[in-house]
C-alpha cells in the first residue's frame, strides 16, 4: 500500500474503502451485507488501508454502525472519516450531530469530519466555528469538506482558520473537473483530494455493456448505464483492457490507478465483496508509463456521453422498459 506523503496525524492510504453501500438496501447486495461488510473491512486493514469513509446519510446511521463494529479495537489505528449532511448546519447543530456520529462510530474522535455538501443558504462562517470547537475540544481531528468548488473551499478555509484538509469529489477518467484547479490546489498547497466514484460507479470496470446493464436502483439512475452510452464507451473500455493486459490486472485497477497518478489524490471506491477489496487495494501498486497515461487520456477525451438534460428522458424511458 502507498500513502499521501501529507504531515497528518495517522497515514492516509492511496486507496481507501467507501461505505456508502454499508446499510443500504438501494445498492443490491443482498440481505447478507452487513456480515459481508465487516469481512470487507477486516481484509481491508490487512491489506494496509488506513482511510474508511462514511456518513451520517448512508443508511441513516447504519453505515456508521457497522463500519464502527467492523473495525472494532483498530478505530484508534486508522483514519475515520464521517461527513455531516448539512440540512441545517450552524454551529451547535454541527457540534451535536458529530457528536452522534462518533456514538454510532464508537470513537472518541473523528479524525476526519466533512460537510457533505455546500449549503447554499447557510454560509461556511457559521458551520466552520461550529468545526473549530470540535478541533478544540478534540472530537475532530482534521475538517475536510465535500463536493465544493476551489473558491468556496478556499473560503472555508479562511473561515475555519486552518487547514479544510480535503475536499471529496466525484473523480474518474470520465469525471475529470477536478483535474482543472481542485487537483492542482490540493498539490501546491499540501491539500488532499478525496475522488468518490473513481471508477463511475462501475462504468469502468469493463464488467457492464449493452446486453449486460447492472442491476440496482443507483446504477440504473445513472445516465452513464444508458445503452446508449455503454454503446459508446466500447472504445474506452478497450483502451483498458489494453494497459491492464500490460500489467497483469483488471479495468478497475487501470482507472484507480489513473487518479492515483495524482500525489495528492486518494480514492475511496466501494466494494461488494473481499475479492474486490483485494483488487482495489492492489491498484496503489500500479505505475502507469508516460504512454500508457497518454492512451488512457486520449480515450477518456473521445467518450462522449449523454448526460444532463438531455439523459432524463432516456432514463425514464429505460426505467418504465420502453
Amino acid at each position: 500500500m502507498r500513502f499521501v506523503r501529507l504531515d497528518t496525524p495517522k497515514p492516509i492510504s492511496k486507496i481507501g474503502l467507501g461505505t456508502w453501500q454499508f446499510g443500504s438496501r438501494e445498492w443490491g447486495y443482498g440481505p447478507d451485507y452487513e456480515r459481508r461488510a465487516a469481512e470487507i473491512v477486516r481484509r481491508a486493514l490487512d491489506l494496509g488501508v488506513t482511510l474508511f469513509d462514511t456518513a451520517e446519510l448512508y443508511g441513516f446511521g447504519r453505515s456508521e454502525r457497522i463500519l464502527g463494529a467492523a473495525l472494532g479495537d483498530d478505530r484508534a489505528k486508522v483514519v475515520v472519516a464521517s461527513k455531516i449532511f448539512p440540512l441545517l448546519p450552524v454551529a451547535p447543530v454541527v457540534q451535536q450531530r458529530a457528536v452522534a456520529s462518533a456514538a454510532r462510530l464508537g470513537v472518541d474522535g473523528i479524525d476526519l469530519y466533512q460537510v457533505h455538501q455546500a449549503n447554499p443558504v447557510v454560509a461556511d462562517t457559521t458551520t466552520m466555528r461550529g468545526m473549530r470547537s470540535l478541533q478544540d475540544v478534540g472530537l475532530v481531528g482534521e475538517v475536510g469538506v465535500s463536493n465544493y468548488d476551489l473558491r468556496r473551499w478556499r473560503f472555508a478555509e479562511a473561515a475555519l482558520g486552518r487547514r479544510v484538509l480535503s475536499n471529496q469529489v466525484r473523480y474518474s477518467m470520465i469525471d475529470r473537473g477536478p483535474e482543472e484547479d481542485l487537483i492542482p490546489y490540493a498539490e501546491q498547497a499540501g491539500r488532499i483530494v478525496i475522488a468518490y466514484s473513481p471508477l463511475a460507479q462501475g462504468f469502468l470496470s469493463g464488467r457492464y455493456d449493452v446486453t449486460n446493464p447492472p442491476a440496482g436502483a443507483v446504477r440504473r439512475a445513472n445516465p452513464y448505464f444508458l445503452p446508449e452510452n455503454l454503446a459508446r464507451g466500447t472504445q474506452l473500455i478497450a483502451t483498458l483492457r489494453e494497459v491492464a493486459d500490460a500489467h497483469d490486472a483488471t479495468p478497475s485497477q487501470i482507472a484507480l490507478a489513473y487518479v492515483l497518478r495524482h500525489p495528492n489524490v486518494v480514492a475511496i471506491p466501494g466494494a461488494s465483496g473481499v475479492e474486490q477489496m483485494e483488487r482495489n487495494a492492489a491498484a496503489a501498486d500500479i505505475d502507469l508509463a508516460d504512454d500508457e497515461y497518454a492512451a488512457l487520456v486520449a480515450a477518456a477525451h473521445a467518450f462522449r456521453p449523454v448526460t444532463g438534460l438531455a439523459a432524463v428522458p432516456r432514463l425514464i424511458r429505460a426505467r418504465l422498459g420502453k
